[in-house]
């Protein structure tokens, strides 16, 4: 092992040893490693300190990644997953919208819970509109021009909070093949009762806004995604939803600096799905993302 002798200078107010101007020492073409031990001595004097050196190759780089946000709890979840692990950083979320209602596909959120959403994230977040309907030709063209934009700016992976699906996993996958950006998924393979009741667990809230009563009861929506709402779900339904069964809007959590204010409202249903209009309390202080 190589080690780096290095001049410190004693700070007359504090009598701590701290490192001399710029902070590093080199040796070798090797970056200091050991950090100094914070010893007092006698003001005014000058300590050699030698220490062992790493090489600057393992000093982690992060890969810049963007989250597909889908304004639910699996994705925000999905957020807090990924900011435990020291070799990303995430740097932005991505939602697709529907450009007829202005609302957040499938999930039918509102675009200024949206935008508090990401707010309360600190992140700063992309949007994509598509048609109603859509077809599969123009989602692909709107996802890989928002691709090539986030490849651009420096994003080297893009992360997804799907849970178990192949068809799905698959799709991601081959939409970012050709990109060269590469896809996460932090959460995948977890066992969804344990996993959702991770989630309330760790403090995250969320409201139940769209359900399929092809699967399950009109009476579940705009109820919380909480303990008793996981005890009453048939034993047919996935306690995360994966299948589709119902879909949320984080409010809360340690993914948020914030708790967003809300309310429920008007109950909609659309024939086949049901969907539970959740509305901000307040817009103040909120700024509108683009």
């Amino acid at each position: 092992m190589e080690w780096a002798l290095l001049r410190l200078t004693v700070s007359h107010s504090s009598g701590l040893c701290v490192l001399g101007q710029g902070g590093t020492a080199r040796a070798k073409g090797r970056v200091l490693w050991s950090t100094v031990t914070r010893q007092r001595w006698s003001p005014g004097c000058t300590v050699l300190h030698a220490g062992p050196t790493r090489p600057e190759s393992t000093v982690l780089r992060r890969t810049k990644t963007l989250l597909a946000w889908s304004s639910g709890k699996d994705s925000a979840f999905a957020l807090w997953a990924l900011g435990q692990r020291p070799d990303l950083e995430v740097v932005g979320l991505l939602t697709t919208l529907n450009s007829s209602v202005g609302r957040v596909s499938m999930h039918g959120v509102q675009e200024l819970v949206l935008d508090a959403q990401a707010e309360a994230c600190g992140l700063p977040l992309k949007k994509v509109w598509l048609p109603d309907p859509c077809s599969d030709e123009v989602y692909r063209a709107a996802m890989a021009e928002a691709m090539d934009e986030a490849r651009s700016s420096g994003v080297e992976a893009m992360a997804f909070g799907d849970l178990f699906l192949p068809d799905v996993r698959s799709y991601r996958e081959e939409q970012l093949a050709p990109t060269g950006i590469r896809p996460l998924f932090p959460l995948w393979g977890r066992a969804t009762t344990m996993l959702a009741h991770e989630m309330i667990d760790a403090g995250l809230c969320a409201i139940v806004t769209c359900v399929d009563t092809d699967q399950l009861d009109a009476g579940f929506v705009g109820r919380s995604f909480d303990s008793q709402f996981l005890e009453d779900l048939p034993a047919s339904v996935d306690p995360c939803g994966e299948n589709g069964e119902f879909h949320t809007v984080a409010l809360a959590g340690p993914m948020f600096r914030d708790r967003l204010p809300v309310q429920v409202g008007e109950v909609v249903d659309r024939q086949r799905f049901v969907f539970a209009d959740v509305a901000l309390l307040s817009t103040q202080g909120l700024t509108r993302l683009t």
